[in-house]
């Protein structure tokens, strides 16, 4: 009788997560609602209840989880197998036909997909048999936070598909308009600061470690990409967005598939006449190649796809009166004026500072202390002062003179005369020390969480870290650490303890942090990759440098001048000393294979049985490298289907080329 009893109970709240499914997906998905929201709230009111009363008969995917309720206390870390790249931007129309006009030079001829550019933040989701398992946000693009608990809140978010597959899917997290003013009328009611913007809200929301506040926040979601369309029998991106939306996912419906470039502008000036009356914030529109073959040949930068591009929208300008002409200083040195303004809203946040570049810039366009400005934030991201309005001027306003000393230590400053910027002339200036420990630190570099700007302001002036390798005599501190307001013993362990950890880093982290100057994070991994110790790239004579791509003369020179310097000699010793590791470490181990070895490769054309990345790495690894333009001293082309510009070149040239066949029978473990 019990046995019956259970079935029955069982049966009716498998009925009543089907009945609740079903209106999320009528409402949400398809926007036809089947039932009332008063009918919603009774059948989830009670499936609420059968599942606190019989606990063990509670499913995962239950829409209950949607209201959350758990609570963590930190975002676990999910490495992403497909990176998640970002799309480069550009700033008119000019930039996206020449976008076009690159890839109609390759020979082809595409269609297009335009979706509106959303502003939140995207979202990784992975299913395996139809139900949802993970979520993750970017992070830098291959490691990511694990939000999954976030995630489940967010009703435009299917907790089971349509298919009982496995499959991941990306997209975009975002705060609605209405839901941001509502939220905001609410803390004002109750004398909390308001959230500033849609893309502010929405990311601070899923960062929150209690579920339940962020089913409060009402997040939706768009899904605009499937990572591995091939896999599913997908040949174009506009399939692959109808394949989602039949799984049961929420896409975009602004989205279109276009027949030219002429169409793809008709569609920007039209999204931008619609900007605001729409429910959510867009920044721009996004442009992709339809065709994922085409895709996959047009291929990627380190950073960036080469067969989409994000166009952003003109900038919000606004007015405000310039206060003051402030100067900081960074790490290599370098003065940059800055303004000071009275506060002022611009694209939803508040403005107090905003660059204005450099000497030139100011002259040029003669601004002056108590001019009303316009500022406009570059790309939406960095407030710049765009220009003066000179016919508010009252005579009052001084002209711009450029300071002569270094606003932190008195030295003199100098500008070369190649260059646009003014650097403190003294190596030891406190602020460029700073700056520079502060870079070190930095997620991009060394990576050691807790190490933040005030933190490390603090340790300086109290004299406990002056230079990099103090850090790592941090410990020798302890109990001095201890009675700084603030640094509790839990705080001071995790400090030390990511020390520690940035002590295994791989070599490409450690010269980016050390601030070579023209040494950026890609050049860094490039030398790294190239030179695998630091003590190889220290000996390096120019000649062998200028030779590596992407290495041109200034970067050679300023990487010899770097490693000729005592004082640079002797913080890298005392580095060592600590055991810092100096190796390239992120790659498997290099064993030379002479099939590769000392030779520089080009992949064209579509791989079947093995990605470009993943080709890339093993004749890496095999001792050669990788590069995107064949020339003459190209060794070897390898060549999948339909390989295109690359392949004839190779011919001309007489270089070697390889099928895939051959490259995989060469690349197999004896």
């Amino acid at each position: 009788e019990r046995v019956i009893k259970m079935n029955d109970i069982n049966n009716r709240m498998e009925e009543l997560i089907k009945i609740l499914n079903d209106a999320n997906y009528n409402y949400y998905i398809l926007d036809n609602p089947t039932i009332t929201d008063q009918e919603f709230d009774k059948y989830l009111r009670e499936l609420q209840e059968l599942e606190m009363e019989y606990p063990d008969l509670k499913r995962e995917d239950s829409p209950t989880v949607r209201v959350g309720g758990d609570v963590i206390s930190s975002f676990d870390k999910v490495t992403h197998e497909i990176p998640m790249l970002s799309i480069g931007d550009v700033f008119n129309e000019e930039e996206v036909i020449t976008f076009d006009e690159r890839i109609k030079k390759e020979g082809y001829n595409p269609e297009y997909v335009c979706e509106l550019k959303i502003d939140g933040l995207s979202v990784s989701l992975h299913y395996e048999k139809g139900k949802l398992v993970r979520a993750a946000t970017r992070g830098n693009g291959t490691i990511g936070d694990d939000i999954t608990n976030n995630v489940k809140t967010i009703k435009t978010v299917p907790l089971t598909i349509n298919k009982d597959i496995d499959i991941e899917v990306r997209g975009e997290i975002y705060m609605s308009k209405n839901t941001l003013k509502k939220l905001n009328e609410e803390r004002k009611k109750e004398g909390l600061p308001l959230l500033q913007n849609c893309r502010n809200a929405a990311s601070g929301s899923i960062k929150l470690l209690d579920s339940k506040m962020v089913a409060r926040r009402n997040l939706e979601c768009f899904i605009y990409h499937l990572p591995n369309p091939l896999d599913y029998g997908i040949k174009t991106h506009n399939e692959a967005l109808n394949f989602m939306k039949e799984l049961g996912f929420r896409t975009n419906p602004n989205n279109r598939l276009v027949n030219n470039i002429n169409e793809v502008m008709d569609y920007i000036h039209e999204k931008g006449k619609e900007r605001s009356s729409l429910a959510y914030d867009i920044d721009g529109v996004v442009v992709k190649v339809n065709d994922i073959n085409m895709q996959q040949k047009l291929g990627f930068t380190s950073k960036y796809p080469k067969w989409c591009v994000a166009y952003k929208f003109p900038a919000e300008v606004c007015y405000t009166k310039l206060i003051d002409i402030i100067f900081t200083v960074g790490r290599t040195g370098q003065i940059t004026p800055n303004a000071v303004l009275e506060p002022v809203i611009v694209a939803g946040s508040t403005i107090r500072r905003a660059t204005l570049h450099n000497e030139d810039n100011i002259v040029n366009k003669d601004i002056r202390v108590g001019d009303t400005v316009a500022i406009y934030k570059a790309g939406d991201v960095i407030p710049a002062v765009l220009d003066s309005l000179k016919e508010r001027r009252n005579g009052s306003e001084p002209i711009f003179t450029m300071i002569d000393k270094c606003p932190i230590c008195g030295s003199k400053i100098i500008r070369k005369e190649e260059e646009a910027d003014y650097f403190c002339s003294n190596l030891e200036c406190p602020a460029r020390k700073v700056e520079k420990l502060i870079h070190y630190a930095s997620r991009e570099a060394m990576n050691i969480e807790g190490l933040g700007d005030r933190v490390l302001e603090d340790l300086y002036n109290y004299h406990y870290v002056s230079d990099i390798p103090d850090i790592y005599e941090l410990e020798s501190h302890r109990k001095e650490l201890l009675e700084l307001e603030g640094y509790g013993n839990k705080k001071v362990d995790n400090l030390f303890a990511s020390i520690n950890n940035s002590k295994n880093n791989s070599l490409e982290k450690l010269l980016f942090g050390l601030g070579i100057k023209q040494v950026g994070s890609k050049m860094a991994k490039t030398l790294a990759r190239t030179y695998k110790t630091l003590d190889n790239l220290s000996n390096a004579t120019y000649e062998e440098l200028v030779e590596i791509p992407d290495v041109g003369e200034i970067i050679a020179k300023s990487i010899i001048d770097y490693f000729n310097d005592e004082d640079n000699k002797n913080m890298i010793d005392r580095l060592k000393k600590y055991g810092i590791n100096m190796d390239y470490t992120s790659g498997e181990e290099v064993v030379a294979d002479e099939n590769f070895n000392g030779k520089t490769f080009v992949l064209t054309g579509t791989l079947n049985q093995i990605t470009r990345d993943k080709a890339s790495e093993i004749i890496e690894n095999k001792g050669g490298k990788v590069t995107s333009s064949v020339t003459k001293k190209t060794s070897v082309v390898v060549v999948g289907d339909n390989p295109g510009s690359k392949y004839d070149k190779a011919v001309s040239l007489n270089i070697e080329i390889w099928n895939e066949e051959k490259f995989m029978d060469l690349i197999k473990e004896d």
